[in-house]
């Protein structure tokens, strides 16, 4: 196996589909439903299929349940049969060239991340490219194959053993070609109750609460925009300090509002607080103006000089 080290900016990614396994017994969380666990008030699942959403086929192997996208749910035969009995179900549902595949339970998995797997995978010739944690170790759910290597070996340990069922993973890896990416945030896994608490806490650090909330938020609304949100933070500090603290929430709606009616898109919400910004900065220019005598005017308020 070969070792990367991650370019700082990389290209977007080949199209892709990607199969998430969901279906694990979670012994060591007391049998709790892991996938369903939240972490910033996101099911663990469905942070991990936001990190993936322009996939062409997501497809998730478990019993089916409530997700915030869309997905086609496959399931191994029989359940529970282990990790290559369901990666194997959720193949047969891929028909991208190259595929990611993941666990249920990595909360700081992000679509940089999964479009950088993606992009080596495309621009060398290994059979696949994974993550290692913060002890180096390989991170195999966590990682983009080519979809003709795994079903080629899948299909060679099928006739070996008769069936996938209780295999463990590193049959299959063992006979890929894998290049590594160091990555031990993203490779975090929730495998324990103090894992989650870990994951929980980290989210709520002033440096990632901001964006882990909008995001949060989006999916919960069913939004898929990116917009700049230091404009907008500058737009309400702006509105604040030049109006009144209430205008501030109040004049971000009316922002979102008028750049849905603009036909929404990054250049809507942008044109649309500038010119609240502006307003706001002509607000605050008039109050200032009033406060002080016109030039060449003697000031005759009562508490002048």
């Amino acid at each position: 196996m070969t070792s990367y080290e991650p370019p700082r900016d990389p290209a977007a990614g080949p199209v892709y589909d990607v199969v998430v396994l969901a279906g694990g017994a979670a012994r060591r969380l007391g049998g709790a439903d892991k996938p369903g666990v939240r972490v910033g008030g996101r099911a663990l699942l469905d942070r991990v299929l936001a990190a993936c959403a322009d996939a062409g086929t997501s497809v998730v192997v478990a019993d089916p349940r409530p997700t915030a996208r869309p997905v086609t749910w496959a399931r191994e035969d029989p359940p529970g049969g282990g990790p290559l009995a369901a990666l194997d179900a959720g193949l047969r549902h891929v028909t991208a060239r190259y595929v990611l595949v993941l666990s249920a339970d990595l909360p700081f998995l992000q679509e940089g991340t999964a479009r950088l797997l993606l992009t080596v995978l495309r621009t060398g010739g290994a059979d696949g490219v994974l993550l290692t944690d913060g002890d180096n170790r390989d991170q195999p759910l966590v990682a983009a194959y080519r979809t003709p290597s795994l079903r080629h070996q899948l299909a060679a340990l099928t006739k070996e053993h008769g069936a996938l069922t209780g295999l463990p993973l590193r049959r299959l890896t063992a006979a890929l070609d894998l290049t590594r990416v160091p990555d031990p945030v993203a490779a975090f896994d929730c495998d324990t109750w103090d894992d989650i608490a870990t994951a929980r806490a980290r989210i709520r650090e002033h440096g990632h609460v901001l964006d882990e909330w909008i995001s949060a938020v989006k999916d919960e609304l069913g939004i898929d925009l990116d917009v700049d949100t230091g404009v907008l933070l500058d737009l309400a500090r702006d509105a604040a300090h030049g109006v009144a603290r209430p205008a501030a929430p109040l004049t971000t709606f009316l922002v979102g509002y008028a750049a849905a009616k603009a036909g929404g898109g990054p250049e809507a919400v942008a044109e649309a607080s500038r010119r609240a910004a502006a307003l706001a900065l002509r607000w605050a220019e008039e109050a200032e103006g009033e406060n002080a005598a016109p030039d060449g005017a003697s000031d005759t308020r009562p508490d002048a000089g």
